[in-house]
C-alpha cells in the first residue's frame, strides 16, 4: 500500500508551474528578435508537458515519449536562444524562460523513471549554454537551478522506488508470517482435536484395564484392537471421519471387517455440505458391504472423484495369499467398487 500525495494534486501543481514559464516568456516577448520562434517553442513546450502528464499512463514513461521530450528540449532551446543576444545590455531578464522550462520538462521525465533521458536533455541545455554564452552564463540564466531540479528528482525517485520495494517486501514478509502463524494454529487445533478424539475413544477401555489390573477377557482384548484401529484412523483418516463414519467403521470391525482409511488431502477444499454428503455416502457403503476388507482413500484434489472405496473378499482360503504365494485364481475378489463424486449430481 502506498501512502502519499494524491496524483491529481501533483499533476495540477506541475501544470501551474509549467504554465508559469510560458507566462514569463509572454511577459518578455518583446526582447527576442523575432517572437514567432519563441511562440512556437511555447507551443512545443506546452504540448510536451501535457503529453507527459496525461492521466492513465504507466508510472514509467515510455521510451518514445522520453526521446520526444529530449528532442523537444533541444528544439525549445535552439528556437528561443537563436532570437536572443547573450551580450544584451541590461541583461536577458525573463526571456530565458526556456531554461526553467527545459528543467521542468526534464524533471517530469526523471520523476517518471527515465533518468538517463532527463540527464541527456539537461546535458543538451548545458552544452548549448556554454557554446552560446560561455560557462559564466550557466549561473546567470539559471541552468544550475535546472540541473539541481533534475538531480533532486532523480534522488527522490530512486529513494521512493526503494521505499516502495521495501514496503512490498515487508508486506510479503508479513503475509508469510501470518500464513505461518495460521498454519501453526491449524496444526495445534488439529493435534488438540485428535488428542481429544483419542481420549474419548481410549479412556473407557483404559479404565477397564486399570480396574482389572490388566486381566482382560478375549472380548475385551479384541475390543482393544478395535480401539487401536480407531486411534489409527484419527491419524490417517482425518477428514474421512465424522461421528457417523466412526460409528459405522467400529461396527464393521466388530463384524470382523478390516477397515483402512487414508486421507491424503483430497478433501481439504470441499465445503461443509459437500463433505457431509461424501461422508454420508462412505458410511452407507461401509454399513452395507459384505466384503471382509474395506479400503477408503481420497482422490487427488483435481479429480472429479472425492473418495474411492474398495471392498475385497479373499476368493480362496487366504493361506496362500498370506504366504505371498497366491496366483491369479486366488486373488481377492472385488465385492465393492465405489467412487464418491466431489460434486453432487455425478454418477
Amino acid at each position: 500500500m502506498r501512502i502519499g500525495v494524491p496524483r491529481a494534486l501533483i499533476v495540477t501543481m506541475a501544470a501551474i508551474f509549467a504554465a508559469y514559464h510560458i507566462v514569463l516568456g509572454l511577459y518578455t516577448i518583446d526582447i527576442p528578435a523575432d517572437p514567432v520562434p519563441v511562440l512556437a517553442a511555447m507551443a512545443l513546450y506546452a504540448t510536451a508537458v501535457t503529453i507527459s502528464m496525461l492521466p492513465g499512463q504507466p508510472e514509467r514513461m515510455s521510451t518514445w515519449m522520453a526521446i520526444g521530450n529530449v528532442v523537444a528540449c533541444a528544439a525549445i532551446t535552439l528556437l528561443v536562444a537563436s532570437q536572443l543576444d547573450p551580450a544584451r545590455p541590461g541583461g536577458l531578464s525573463y526571456s530565458t524562460w526556456y531554461v526553467a522550462a527545459v528543467g521542468t520538462l526534464m524533471t517530469i521525465t526523471s520523476t517518471r523513471r527515465r533518468h538517463l533521458y532527463a540527464w541527456i536533455g539537461t546535458g543538451v541545455l548545458v552544452v548549448h549554454t556554454i557554446v552560446w554564452g560561455g560557462p559564466g552564463l550557466l549561473l546567470g540564466i539559471g541552468v544550475v537551478g535546472s540541473i539541481s531540479w533534475v538531480a533532486v528528482s532523480h534522488i527522490l525517485s530512486r529513494a521512493l522506488a526503494k521505499a516502495s520495494r521495501d514496503a512490498a517486501r515487508f508486506a510479503r514478509a508479513e503475509r508469510e508470517a501470518t500464513d505461518w502463524q495460521a498454519a501453526q494454529e491449524a496444526h495445534l487445533y488439529e493435534r488438540q482435536f485428535r488428542l481429544g478424539q483419542t481420549g474419548t475413544t481410549a479412556v473407557p477401555m483404559l479404565r477397564i484395564i486399570e480396574e482389572s489390573n490388566g486381566e482382560l477377557t478375549d472380548e475385551q482384548r479384541q475390543e482393544c484392537l478395535h480401539l487401536e484401529g480407531a486411534i489409527r484412523d484419527e491419524i490417517r483418516g482425518r477428514r474421512l471421519l465424522d461421528d457417523v463414519v466412526r460409528r459405522e467403521v467400529m461396527a464393521a470391525r466388530r463384524r470382523g471387517v478390516l477397515v483402512s482409511l487414508f486421507d491424503e488431502g483430497g478433501l481439504d477444499e470441499l465445503d461443509d455440505d459437500s463433505l457431509r454428503r461424501v461422508l454420508t455416502t462412505l458410511a452407507d457403503a461401509i454399513r452395507t458391504t459384505s466384503a471382509t476388507r474395506v479400503v477408503a482413500r481420497t482422490a487427488p484434489p483435481d479429480s472429479e472423484v472425492a473418495v474411492t472405496v474398495v471392498g475385497l473378499t479373499p476368493s480362496g482360503d487366504g493361506r496362500a495369499r498370506d504366504l505371498g504365494q497366491s496366483d491369479d485364481d486366488e486373488d481377492d475378489s472385488v465385492d465393492l467398487w465405489l467412487e464418491i463424486p466431489r460434486t453432487a449430481g455425478r454418477a
